[in-house]
């Protein structure tokens, strides 16, 4: 149990992070809301999967790829700059229920086992990035507030009206450890002064980034460009809420997080303008367009469909897939049989005298020739 308050709103709450126990497993309040955030992504993303033009079913297999990704990845990330805290007591690595998830880990890892397999489903990979950075940021926005019940994600020390402090951020800012590590970044703080809710800035932005997002998605230009934006948007706010952080990764003197950040907003926003230049330069309005809004779209949803009610009755499916072995076993013997018309044999081409070239006449044809020439 811990306090987190807000002494100018007057404000205060008792904190217990677990939520319950099932024998002698402790179910988090951290975990939950992560598991919150993540269903609310989920529902969204099902539920707008024509919109993108991504296969619902075919989705299904990406989203546990890339949650196990996403996992994955943020912890891993997340211990591998933090590799001090963990070099002693190996174990803790997996006690990911007491937090230490970095989210940029998390989206590297997700997108790329997602990608992979919808790559293996012959998925277009764009409009499926569009539709997971929405849903990133609905799993962000909700999910930070996991770091709100372990007293954790605050900042340097503010007068704003907002400021909060807690028992569990004293304890963190009075630590000599912690202390020396500001020091080197020229930061100062007070531990018994308020401090940034940072958790609550990237929350607020990334609830607001998925609404502003999601109503610009159905004027959207190309594919990909959802998910560019999303890095964009998320990259330009962590660039200025991580200057602020007491509790940055860190690479010597350098806040990772932030410096990742930052090369991600000014890329994102040259790549934005590039693409856009093209478009209005293209003078074509199918130029980059949306695969979902395109008739290609209707019609491999078509085939998808006719293939599904095939599989269904069991019989003509197993004579389809007779028939398609059979076309590929036909098409293969075919190709090995071809050869060009004019192709010789190696043992041909060693039995033609070298020297004969096209138009030449051979010794038989001029010695039937020889007499006509006499006479």
């Amino acid at each position: 149990m811990h306090t987190v308050s807000f002494p100018k709103l007057g404000l205060s709450f008792d904190l217990n992070p677990v939520a319950f126990s099932i024998g002698s497993i402790n179910v988090t309040w951290y975990g939950i809301i992560i598991a919150a955030g993540i269903l609310l992504a989920l529902l969204m993303a099902f539920k707008n999967c024509k919109r993108f033009g991504v296969n619902g079913d075919k989705l299904v297999d990406v989203v546990i790829g890339g949650l196990i990704g996403g996992v994955v990845g943020a912890r891993a990330y997340y211990v591998i700059f933090s590799w001090d805290q963990y070099k002693d007591n190996l174990s803790a690595i997996w006690h990911t229920w007491e937090g230490g998830m970095a989210i940029y880990g998390g989206v590297i890892g997700a997108f790329l086992v997602g990608g992979i397999i919808a790559r293996i489903h012959k998925m277009r990979i764009l409009p499926v990035m569009d539709l997971a950075a929405l849903g990133f940021l609905i799993g962000q926005g909700v999910g930070r507030w996991g770091n709100f019940v372990n007293g954790e994600a605050f900042g340097s020390n503010t007068d704003l009206p907002w400021g909060m402090t807690g028992d569990r951020i004293v304890a963190y800012l009075s630590d000599a450890d912690n202390i020396s590590t500001l020091t080197q970044l020229g930061v100062t703080v007070d531990p018994n002064a308020p401090v940034h809710p940072c958790f609550l800035y990237e929350s607020i932005w990334c609830l607001l980034g998925f609404v502003l997002l999601y109503l610009y998605s159905k004027r959207r230009r190309f594919d990909g460009e959802i998910f560019l934006m999303y890095l964009g948007w998320y990259g330009f706010e962590r660039m200025i809420v991580e200057g602020l952080r007491t509790d940055s990764l860190l690479i010597g003197n350098i806040r990772v997080s932030q410096l990742l950040a930052g090369l991600l907003f000014v890329a994102c926003v040259i790549v934005w303008f590039v693409i856009h230049s093209k478009i209005k330069a293209a003078h074509d309005d199918n130029y980059l367009k949306c695969y979902a809004y395109t008739e290609q779209f209707e019609k491999d949803e078509a085939d998808y469909a006719a293939l599904q009610a095939l599989k269904a009755d069991k019989e003509k499916w197993k004579a389809e897939k007779a028939r398609r072995r059979a076309e590929k076993k036909a098409a293969k013997a075919g190709k090995q049989e071809e050869q060009p018309a004019n192709e010789e044999s190696p043992a041909e081409a060693a039995e033609t005298p070298a020297a004969v070239e096209e138009g030449a006449e051979s010794p038989a044809e001029e010695k039937q020739q020889a007499p006509e020439e006499k006479a």
